[in-house]
């Protein structure tokens, strides 16, 4: 943190910056959350010692597809694997004494030091939904995403306290060409935001842009030396690692930066329908990713990723918040620890088509099975709706409050003098009440987690007020929180040379829209 610090003193630059610095506003942003409470573990030693000693069965002797990839076949030819056309069988113990590498935890930079986050440990680090092609809100209802729509969230997410990360692809903004746009969200999330954010995917040359416009922003040798994006590689399941990824994941843990080596399991259509064949694929395939980016560069750093739902079977349709894919996702938080990687799995699913009661159902569901299996880091933690396909702008901030909760619930019990209380319960006595008693004044202000959104006024206030539901309640914060946004202070030289930069490579190339 110090030479984070020190760097940018370095590239302040000019009595302009410093003024700029000295005169901006600072949003509130909470810490990561460090949990004080145990880990929930369904699974015993003998099922987690046969999952494992079938996910090895899987990778020795049915292999995974490394395809359209003859380099990543000539790595893991040199790493000891036997290649056999894009089929690559890992001996048992392989992918294990390859992951040593991988660091258990690890510190993703911040463009302001104090919001960088710690991943891995006993912390959990919240970001917002990623990918849906189509935005909603209560005004202009669902359409296709934009790119004001991404501008907007990502301001939302700054302005958000409970979360510490701005994320990576929050929609997908069509109005902007598939080979440019990439430019365009990285620049929001550089400029309208100081928190953490995700680099591109979608092509490994989007990657190398990524990283290259981190150099402009943090210094390139800042960047060699520290983890300043993380980045989602998804596996497509089952067991086939495709050009494309891959190719993103050896730019990025090339360079030093985060990969989070992802499985995207519907099970019964991606994986097996029970929870333990589901996560011997999930290990499995995870093994076989974490391990390719050790082989790529050792020490990069990864994490155990697991994206899991079940499935409808009578419409095909994926389902959240069921008990199967929590017991999934508690069963993968203990397989990650026990292999010594960050963990991300769980957010704010939900297959509801609007923020009603199925939504908040599956979410509060989705939302504490993350908590309490272990997930140091949460993506999709609010705005989710549809399944994924929707990124909801009254949804978003719906869940970005309740994220409080997930703070309160992670510090456990407090149990020194003060929590204790005796002076108060001898103040009060028999039949007495609380509400006036010492104790009660001296901490009232921080003794209970308060909502910045739910309404608890009594009823007739409520109905003079026009009987407000949440959606409602939810729509007036979105408004608040957009006209009160304040645009963090960057230096102008950086500025400048990220707009050339992007301005550049835009003029490279046509616009192409597939």
């Amino acid at each position: 943190m110090a030479e984070a610090n020190t760097r940018r003193r370095a590239r302040g630059g000019g009595g302009a910056a410093r003024r700029a610095e000295r005169t901006a506003v600072r949003i509130e942003t909470a810490k990561y959350i460090e949990r004080n409470i145990p880990n929930f573990e369904v699974l015993n030693e003998e099922a987690l010692e046969i999952i494992e000693s079938n996910a090895e069965t899987v990778l020795a002797e049915i292999g995974v597809n490394f395809v359209d990839n003859p380099a990543a076949l000539e790595r893991w030819r040199e790493a000891g694997a036997d290649v056999d056309g894009e089929r690559v069988r890992l001996p048992r113990g392989l992918a294990r004494e390859l992951i040593k590498t991988a660091p258990s935890e690890f510190t993703q930079h911040a463009r302001d030091p104090e919001k960088s986050v710690v991943i891995g440990g006993r912390n959990l680090v919240l970001a917002p939904v990623y990918g849906p092609p189509f935005v909603r809100d209560a005004q202009g209802g669902r359409r296709y995403a934009t790119m004001d729509d991404f501008n907007k969230f990502v301001k939302l997410a700054y302005m958000s306290k409970w979360l510490h990360h701005s994320g990576g692809t929050v929609c997908e903004p069509t109005d902007v060409p598939v080979n440019k746009r990439h430019l365009d969200m990285l620049m929001a999330h550089m400029t309208l935001s100081d928190k953490p954010f995700m680099g591109s995917v979608t092509d490994p040359s989007r990657a190398q842009d990524s990283v290259e416009m981190c150099e402009i922003l943090f210094g390139k040798e800042f960047v060699q030396n520290n983890t300043v994006m993380t980045s989602l590689t998804n596996i497509n399941s089952p067991m086939t690692f495709d050009d494309v990824m891959m190719g993103s994941l050896e730019v990025y843990a090339k360079n030093n930066q985060a990969c989070i080596i992802s499985p995207f399991i519907v099970g019964g259509a991606m994986a097996p329908v029970s929870v333990a064949g589901t996560l011997t694929q999930v290990l499995a395939e995870v093994l076989a990713g974490v391990a390719y980016s050790q082989i790529v560069r050792p020490g990069a750093p990864a994490i155990f990723g697991a994206m899991v739902t079940s499935i409808d079977m009578n419409s095909g349709a994926p389902t959240f918040g069921t008990p199967e894919a929590s017991h999934i996702t508690y069963g993968a938080g203990q397989l990650a620890r026990r292999l010594g990687l960050p963990y991300r799995s769980a957010g704010s699913f939900c297959g509801s088509k609007v923020p009603d009661a199925q939504a908040a159902y599956e979410t509060a569901n989705s939302l504490n099975m993350g908590l309490l299996s272990g997930v140091n880091f949460m993506l999709h933690s609010c705005g989710w709706l549809e399944g994924g396909l929707v990124a909801d702008f009254e949804k978003f901030v719906m869940d970005a409050d309740q994220l409080g909760v997930l703070h309160g619930l992670a510090k456990g019990v407090a149990y020194d003098e003060n929590a204790q209380a005796m002076d108060a319960i001898r103040e009060v006595g028999p039949g007495g009440h609380y509400l006036g008693c010492a104790h009660t004044q001296a901490n009232f202000k921080e003794a209970f987690w308060k909502s910045d959104l739910l309404d608890y006024k009594p009823f007739e206030t409520w109905e003079e007020e026009g009987a407000r539901d949440t959606r409602t309640l939810a729509s007036a914060r979105v408004e608040h929180l957009l006209a009160n946004y304040q645009q963090p202070q960057l230096d102008p030289d950086v500025k400048a040379a990220l707009d050339a930069y992007v301005a550049e490579k835009k003029a490279s190339m046509p616009d192409a829209f597939t």
